[in-house]
């Protein structure tokens, strides 16, 4: 692979208002990088509380325009990935007196407004997942109710979903899931993610080992850092320039079809989109 050439991010956060935001972009774009998927922060750390479906929209609209900022600095362009983070529904039941069922319910609010944006073009995919630590049985079961309403959103708008799970090397229900909402397994996505997994696309966490097994294996994959543009946590989990240069690294390594695989077929496997055409177009859209 030979500069330039599509380089994408598949899960980024960025936060223009208490993080590093367009400067993390630079970082990225300095080290190479061309394509983002940034998905919004969890509401809690950018709107606070939220009580009703209404209140996702300020959440969902920063990461709109940030994104919309960003495409004008890279040689690619950047694309939303809006959603309910799943750890929002022990916030709500643990701290705030909901029951598992009614934060099941604002919860799918919430992926309802992400799908409307999905629906008119505003963004690329959804977001959803359920706890990666410890919970009832009840709060278990009403997040795999929230991720089985985001498959349908899904399947309906036409959008893959990204998911934030447990770590796993098999997920072969949750894809079951999917395809009985409608949604194809290869829309569905398992963000961070290590090199070996059976059932959704892996996103694997830009480290040299993962990348290494994925690349061996020679099935689609994705590359991402899961920056969190934390001013109290600078650079976790993997700072931006961090894909580019992982990158270079498995290109080295001769790994060049596994970089072919990441950063042009998966993605437009998984998401429709045309990292090698969109490349060096400014604005480009969709």
């Amino acid at each position: 692979m030979s500069d330039p050439a599509p380089i994408l991010d598949n899960h980024i956060h960025l936060d223009p208002d208490h993080g590093r935001g367009l400067d993390a972009v630079d970082d990225f774009v300095d080290a190479g990088g061309t394509h983002l998927l940034v998905v919004n922060k969890p509401s809690w750390q950018l709107v606070g509380a939220v009580d009703e479906r209404s209140d996702f929209r300020p959440v969902f609209e920063t990461t709109v325009e940030v994104v919309s900022d960003a495409t004008d600095r890279l040689r690619g362009r950047a694309w939303p990935v809006l959603g309910v983070h799943p750890a929002l529904i022990s916030q709500l039941v643990d701290e705030r007196g909901f029951t598992p069922a009614e934060a099941s319910d604002l919860m799918c609010a919430g992926i309802d407004l992400a799908s409307e944006y999905v629906a008119d073009g505003r963004a690329l995919a959804l977001k959803s997942g359920r706890p990666h630590y410890e919970v009832s049985e009840a709060v278990w079961e009403a997040s795999n109710e929230v991720m089985r309403h985001a498959f349908a959103r899904g399947a309906e708008v036409g959008c893959a979903v990204q998911l934030h799970t447990e770590s796993a090397t098999e997920l072969t229900e949750v894809v079951e899931w999917a395809a009985d909402a409608g949604l194809p397994a290869e829309r569905v996505v398992k963000h961070y993610a290590g090199g070996r997994l059976t059932g959704p696309i892996p996103s694997v966490t830009s480290q040299r080992d993962a990348l290494e097994t994925a690349a061996e294996r020679g099935e689609p994959f994705l590359m991402e850092t899961d920056f969190i543009d934390d001013p109290d946590r600078p650079g976790a989990v993997l700072g931006p320039k961090t894909v580019p240069r992982r990158t270079r690294w498995l290109v080295e390594e001769g790994y060049g079809e596994a970089v072919r695989i990441a950063h042009v077929q998966t993605p437009r496997t998984v998401y429709g989109i045309d990292t090698v055409e969109t490349l060096g177009r400014p604005n480009s859209g969709d």
